[in-house]
């Protein structure tokens, strides 16, 4: 007998097999363990592993502002961006998967990585960079906020798994709270009766083309939320993948099933300009690190400590996309945007508690 076997899948042989005492525990603890009941040791070890990933994820909105630069003195396209971050990183997995020479996918599995490839191969790098040139990293990492609450979400959906009321609430109140951030830095004022404050240079009935209008902030605000979407829908996919495989794994036959699209989307949008260095060391990062490398460890926390809870490790990503922001753009320090970020991030550490506190129940 196999005494490696998967803990807690005991065979019909195991009652008349020798069993050592330092296995007992671990295959009662696994029979009894689901996936939003974690042993502890894996739970911080998933929490790790995701700030890890988190950490790397900052720096993907500030990196990508710095290749497409803005409306004003615009560089790389951002479907060249995204295009381009995905297609080197597949490169980079067609090296990983000769060297690991893994298992191919099969039966639902190419489903699930299909979902995957969507949402973070090509969904969130093409919303985010389009969104990119028309607003500051600040602003976007705070819309991003909610990304925590929408994994979770889409977690207990596609699981099936009924997550306590209070939960949903406090995701309906990060939510309004980003609204109401957006609100008050793109839309003009009304009036002073309404009480609206007016953003840098904005006035009453100013157009598209007046001075101090910044082109495309409302777009750009539902691009943030697309965005915000296609990458709770990877993240949820790759960590039920992750569970099975690998999470290098994962995330490189991710990239490779969309290689022909993104190696196509790269020629055709190639800068017909020279661009700045900056731009090009901007692109490799978030080929690199943020399409790639991050993934291995993201993917593995959210495995191991569970989607629902582990998701939430991404609250700490507004403060580190603000403070990645002022140096490497050159913003200012805004109280308005750290007020915001502090109560979407404060909506979704509640919705961990309401998670960690009540039982979740599988829909019937």
């Amino acid at each position: 007998m196999d005494t490696h076997a998967v803990p807690g899948e005991l065979t019909s042989f195991s009652r008349f097999a020798p069993v050592t005492t330092k296995h007992i525990p671990n295959q009662a603890m696994a029979k009894t363990t689901s996936p939003d009941r974690v042993l502890p040791s894996h739970e911080l070890k998933g929490y790790l592993l995701g700030v890890v990933g988190v950490a790397i994820f900052s720096a993907t909105l500030p990196m990508t502002k710095l290749a497409v630069g803005s409306d004003a003195t615009p560089l790389m396209s951002g479907e060249f961006i995204s295009f381009a971050r995905a297609a080197i990183a597949a490169l980079l997995s067609l090296g990983w998967l000769a060297i690991v020479r893994p298992p191919l996918p099969r039966g639902r599995d190419w489903a699930w990585l299909s979902v995957t490839a969507f949402g973070v191969v090509l969904g969130f790098p093409l919303f985010s960079s389009m969104a990119m040139r028309y607003v500051d990293g600040t602003h976007a990492s705070v819309v991003l906020g909610v990304l925590p609450l929408a994994t979770a979400g889409v977690g207990a959906l596609v699981q099936r798994r009924r997550a306590p009321l209070s939960f949903w609430l406090a995701s309906m109140v990060g939510c309004a709270l980003v609204v109401w951030f957006v609100a008050r830095r793109s839309v003009p004022a009304l009036g002073p009766e309404l009480g609206l404050a007016l953003g840098p240079g904005l006035e009453l009935g100013q157009t598209n083309d007046s001075p101090g209008f910044s082109l495309g902030v409302g777009y750009a605000d539902g691009l943030l939320l697309m965005a915000v979407l296609m990458a709770a829908m990877g993240y949820t996919s790759g960590a039920m993948l992750s569970a099975r495989h690998r999470a290098e794994t994962v995330i490189s036959w991710a990239l490779v099933i969309t290689l022909p699209v993104t190696a196509f989307g790269t020629w055709q949008t190639w800068p017909t300009a020279p661009m700045p260095t900056i731009a090009w060391a901007a692109l490799a990062y978030v080929a690199i690190f943020s399409m790639w490398i991050g993934f291995f460890a993201w993917y593995r926390a959210l495995a191991i400590g569970g989607v629902m809870r582990v998701s939430q490790v991404q609250l700490l990503q507004p403060f580190f996309g603000i403070l990645v922001s002022i140096p490497l753009l050159g913003e200012t320090w805004s109280w308005e945007s750290m007020a915001f970020a502090s109560a979407v991030v404060a909506s979704a550490f509640i919705g961990r508690q309401c998670l960690k506190n009540e039982s979740i129940q599988r829909t019937t």
